[in-house]
């Protein structure tokens, strides 16, 4: 009968005896798809003609949302802020960012509709996907249903961070890293300096730290606000520091001052924070004009580093204060 979707097949007889056939849908699933599309035309491919707008170029969709799936792709030197609460931080700090990610029928609150609201006022593109992608795409942190993908961060040289200074028409306040590997030590370290004044932070690019999308989470906005500058070598760009008129203090648990008795916090400085345990390197020591110790009546042998860094720093914003400095 036509149209009964349960029609057998012809017989026909094989090597086993007759058999009953698929009645061709065998055969219409070998006939292919037709010619494939141009590398441009597919959304998953670098050529895509909507790559512009992933790559922050102004070929941007405008913030429409994408199909599921299709935007849930890391780029080449792209990182992830994942969190609905970081994500929100960084589009309200203006975080330079790409593409926004959400999850298909995901539970929407306060924060997500901001969240969309922002995205789509900056013309980012949407795209939407299943969880199993965004968890992928985040390296499988507590996303909460949405990424922010961010470009490779731009790191400033040494000069623009005393420009900075100079522009505020304050003493230059810097922070170096020595050793810090631990990117939520960065991120506190970031607000602390952004709480007290600081002008940007230092960071080598070996042995060290950099800035990640988990930077940018602990960070929680401060990281928009604080420059930071990579050198390649922490001890020549301190040297450099110094032939700048820049007093390098050291900040140590052997110290030779308190941070009460900072009396070269009032001038161009920059505090040199070592590694939790490890403390400051030898030649980065040798290079202090000054070595600072925290004072702890406690049993406590030390302090974690953004922690230490954060007490230094609240001491010489207090001298600087006293003085009309900051």
């Amino acid at each position: 009968m036509a149209g009964n979707s349960t029609r057998r097949g012809a017989m026909r007889k094989g090597k086993k005896g007759a058999t009953v056939g698929s009645g061709g849908v065998r055969r219409r699933a070998l006939e292919g798809k037709g010619p494939t599309p141009k590398a441009e035309d597919r959304t998953y491919h670098k050529a895509y003609k909507g790559g512009a707008a992933a790559s922050g170029g102004s070929g941007g969709t405008g913030g429409r949302r994408g199909p599921a799936g299709k935007g849930a792709r890391k780029l080449p030197g792209s990182d992830q802020v994942a969190g609905r609460n970081a994500v929100l931080e960084a589009l309200r700090e203006d975080v330079p960012a790409t593409q926004l990610t959400v999850m298909v029928r995901m539970d929407s609150d306060e924060r997500v509709g901001e969240i969309m609201r922002l995205a789509t006022a900056r013309g980012l593109p949407i795209a939407e996907a299943p969880r199993t992608d965004l968890d992928r795409l985040t390296d499988h942190a507590v996303h909460q249903g949405v990424a922010l993908t961010i470009p490779a961060y731009q790191y400033a040289e040494l000069d623009d961070l005393l420009s900075i200074a100079a522009d505020r028409f304050e003493p230059p306040l810097l922070v170096a890293l020595d050793g810090i590997t631990d990117p939520r030590n960065l991120g506190a370290i970031l607000r602390s300096a952004d709480a007290f004044g600081a002008h940007g932070v230092i960071l080598p690019e070996r042995r060290s730290v950099s800035m990640t999308a988990s930077v940018w989470k602990v960070a929680a906005g401060a990281a928009g606000r604080v420059r930071v500058a990579q050198v390649t070598n922490l001890n020549r760009a301190l040297t450099s520091l110094k032939e700048d008129g820049v007093f390098v203090l050291g900040l140590d648990a052997d110290g030779d001052v308190t941070s009460r008795e900072l009396e070269l916090g009032t001038q161009p400085t920059a505090l040199v924070v070592g590694a939790e345990g490890k403390g400051l390197s030898r030649l980065t020591r040798e290079l202090c004009d000054q070595v600072v110790s925290i004072p702890m009546g406690g049993r406590a042998e030390s302090l974690n580093a953004s922690v230490a860094a954060a007490i230094a720093l609240y001491e010489l914003s207090g001298v600087r204060a006293r003085q009309g400095l900051g």
